[in-house]
């Protein structure tokens, strides 16, 4: 990466950046390549079993639940002539 991809990056974000900015975006954008080329090389044999990550499926339940308008309006904490009073959003 070099000063033209950071002023590349700028101008996709509109933004302006002065040249000890550009200098100091570029310095912490190399970092994180590096970092994430670190990461790329590493094989998953070198994690300790406990930080991996495991799949965990469990079987889907199907649960009934009582809804309707009356259960609904009963827990409502504002109603008025068989309708639910909200606050006002615009």
């Amino acid at each position: 990466m070099d000063i033209k991809d950071v002023e590349n990056l700028a101008e996709l974000a509109r933004i302006e950046l002065t040249e000890a900015e550009k200098i100091e975006l570029l310095s912490d954008m190399d970092s994180i390549l590096g970092y994430v080329k670190q990461i790329e090389e590493m094989k998953i044999e070198d994690v300790e079993s406990e930080y991996r990550v495991h799949n965990v499926w469990r079987e889907d339940k199907i649960e009934t639940r009582d809804f309707s308008k009356e259960i609904i309006a009963e827990q409502f904490p504002d109603k008025q002539d068989g309708f639910l009073k909200v606050k006002k959003i615009l």
